[in-house]
């Protein structure tokens, strides 16, 4: 019986309240132009099941030690690069390692916390839609960066919207304490997440490798071991 439940459990994923409206506009939808065409009801349908996917909020088990840095969300690790932060993030105009994931559109969109903290730091900034798997998105696409203040370093998270995202969702506040796994967020329909992280950490993760949002460990604070190496395969 426990199996089952489990297996039940997993299937039902609860849905974010974000969503409500966008589910209730596609069936809405489905169901008046289905009136007039009825392949047009399947078609819109299966377009209604895909927005409530998206919009699921799966439980997560996040690995819980001192230095570990989290994925902040669903996706693929599209690049590993010392680079200066976005000005608006207020942080020294030094070069930081930043480790990006990039959601498509059929990655679940709520963003958790890298690690635990004090949230010192929101800023929202306006821009442009551009592919989110650009470089040039982390300076020029719409974003909202958050820094949290964590065993004396800063780590900066930024959310950037990307070609479909039109809209970035925040649930905390500055001056708040946030957990590692916490939600802290969500973007809509296919984006980025960049992680900054003081030069030298050491990345636990490689380019092209799956990440999953508070559980998948990016990289370690505190580690010491020398810089791993990935092969496709």
């Amino acid at each position: 019986m426990t199996d089952i439940y489990e297996s039940i459990r997993r299937l039902f994923v609860p849905i974010r309240r974000e969503g409500y409206p966008f589910i209730a506009i596609a069936f809405a939808a489905a169901v008046i132009l289905g009136f007039f065409w009825t392949p047009l009801f399947w078609v819109l349908l299966i377009v209604t099941l895909w927005v409530c996917y998206f919009f699921r909020d799966p439980q997560r088990v996040t690995p819980v030690r001192d230095g570990l840095v989290i994925s902040p969300a669903d996706g693929r690790i599209s690049m590993i690069a010392d680079v200066v932060p976005p000005t608006e993030m207020g942080l020294p105009e030094l070069p930081m390692l930043r480790i990006s994931v990039f959601m498509n559109v059929f990655d679940c969109h709520v963003n958790r916390a890298p690690v635990d903290g004090r949230i010192t730091r929101i800023a929202y900034t306006p821009g442009l839609f551009l592919n989110a798997d650009l470089d040039k998105a982390s300076e020029h696409n719409e974003r909202n960066a958050l820094v949290i203040e964590t065993e004396g370093v800063s780590v900066g998270v930024v959310q950037i919207a990307g070609l479909v995202a039109r809209r970035i969702v925040d649930w905390v506040k500055e001056g708040e304490s946030i957990a590692t796994g916490q939600r802290f967020g969500l973007i809509r329909f296919g984006s980025r997440v960049d992680v900054y992280l003081p030069t030298g950490t050491q990345v636990l993760v490689g380019v092209g490798q799956k990440a999953v949002a508070g559980e998948t460990v990016l990289a370690d604070l505190r580690g010491t071991e020398a810089p791993r190496m990935y092969l496709a395969s």
